[in-house]
C-alpha cells in the first residue's frame, strides 16, 4: 500500500484565522438570534403583553363584571374581530422597542460578563446578575420607544394620534417620563433575570458551563429567571406603567404608591402579573 504523507503547518492561536473569525461569527449570530427572537415575542406575545399593561394602568378593582370593559377598553362591548385587533395598538413602536432591546440586553450581556469575569468576580452566578444589572440600567437609552407603546396600549386618547403629534404635544423630554422608575425596575429585573437563570444552570443542574445545557435545561433555567424577574419588580412595573401611560397626569410615582396602598390595597402592586407569568414559559422558547 502506498502511504500518503500529509503536512499541517502547526499555526500559532494569534497566527490561526478561525479565531477572529470564530469570535465575530458568534457575535453576529448573538446579535441575529437575539433579534429574531424579539421578533417572534413581539407577534406571539404583544396582545398578552397589552392586557397586563391595561391591568396594571388600571386603577379600580378588577372583577368578572368589569373585566371585559378594563381588557379591551371602547371595543369592550364590540365584535370578536374588534376585541381582538383592539389588543394590538403600538405594535410598531413594540417591535422597534423589543429588536432593540433584546439585540442591546442579549447581545450586550456576555460582553460585560465577560468583563466582570477579568475584573476579578469569578461566581458566575454574580457575574450573570450583575452584568445584567448594568445592562438593564443602560436599556433607559430606549425608553422613548417603551413609553409610546404604552402610552398606545393603555390610553384610547394617544391612538387618535400620531408620532408627529404626540411628540409635538410631550416633547422628547417627557418621554423618557418615569426613567428613574424604569432604572429601579431594571437593575433588580435583569439580575434576577440573569442571575436565577445563571443559579439553576451551576446548582440544579451543575454545569460547569452553559453551553453544556441541554434544550431542556436552558428552557427551565430561563423560566426560573424570567419568572423571578417578573415576580420580583412587578411593584415597581405598575408605578411605572402608571406614570407612563398618561392616565395619572403629573402625579409622581411617590403619590402613586401611595394612593395603590390607600385605595387598592398591596395586591394592586402585583396587577398583571397572571399573563405575564403564564407566557414566560413560552417566552423562553424565543429566547
Amino acid at each position: 500500500s502506498r502511504k500518503v504523507c500529509s503536512y499541517r503547518p502547526h499555526l500559532h492561536p494569534a497566527m490561526s484565522p478561525s479565531t477572529s473569525s470564530s469570535g465575530t461569527g458568534k457575535a453576529q449570530a448573538r446579535f441575529l438570534g437575539s433579534a429574531v427572537a424579539g421578533v417572534g415575542e413581539l407577534l406571539l406575545f404583544h396582545p398578552v403583553d397589552t392586557i397586563a399593561k391595561r391591568l396594571m394602568n388600571n386603577k379600580g378593582n378588577v372583577h368578572m363584571n368589569n373585566l371585559h370593559e378594563v381588557i379591551f377598553q371602547d371595543t369592550h362591548s364590540g365584535s370578536h374581530a374588534d376585541k381582538y385587533r383592539s389588543l394590538f395598538p403600538g405594535l410598531g413602536y413594540g417591535a422597534a422597542y423589543k429588536v432593540t432591546q433584546r439585540i442591546y440586553k442579549w447581545g450586550g450581556q456576555p460582553y460585560v460578563r465577560d468583563m466582570m469575569k477579568n475584573a476579578g468576580v469569578h461566581n458566575k452566578t454574580l457575574q450573570n446578575g450583575l452584568a445584567g444589572s448594568m445592562i438593564g440600567i443602560g436599556e433607559v437609552v430606549l425608553l422613548p420607544l417603551d413609553v409610546l407603546k404604552i402610552k398606545m396600549q393603555t390610553n384610547v386618547e394617544y391612538r387618535k394620534l400620531s408620532f408627529s403629534q404626540i411628540l409635538k404635544q410631550e416633547g422628547l423630554p417627557n418621554l423618557y417620563k418615569g426613567w428613574q422608575w424604569t432604572m429601579a425596575r431594571n437593575a433588580p429585573g435583569s439580575f434576577y433575570l440573569f442571575g436565577a437563570n445563571a443559579f439553576v444552570q451551576q446548582y440544579v443542574f451543575r454545569l460547569d458551563d452553559a453551553k453544556q445545557a441541554t434544550w431542556v435545561q436552558n428552557t427551565i433555567s430561563s423560566t426560573a429567571g424570567s419568572v423571578a424577574s417578573v415576580v420580583g419588580t412587578a411593584p415597581l412595573d405598575v408605578v411605572k406603567t402608571r406614570i407612563q401611560s398618561g392616565s395619572y397626569g403629573t402625579t409622581s410615582g411617590v403619590l402613586i404608591c401611595g394612593n395603590i396602598l390607600k385605595e387598592e390595597g398591596v395586591g394592586a402592586f402585583f396587577k398583571g402579573i397572571v399573563p405575564k407569568t403564564l407566557t414566560v414559559g413560552p417566552k423562553t422558547l424565543t429566547v
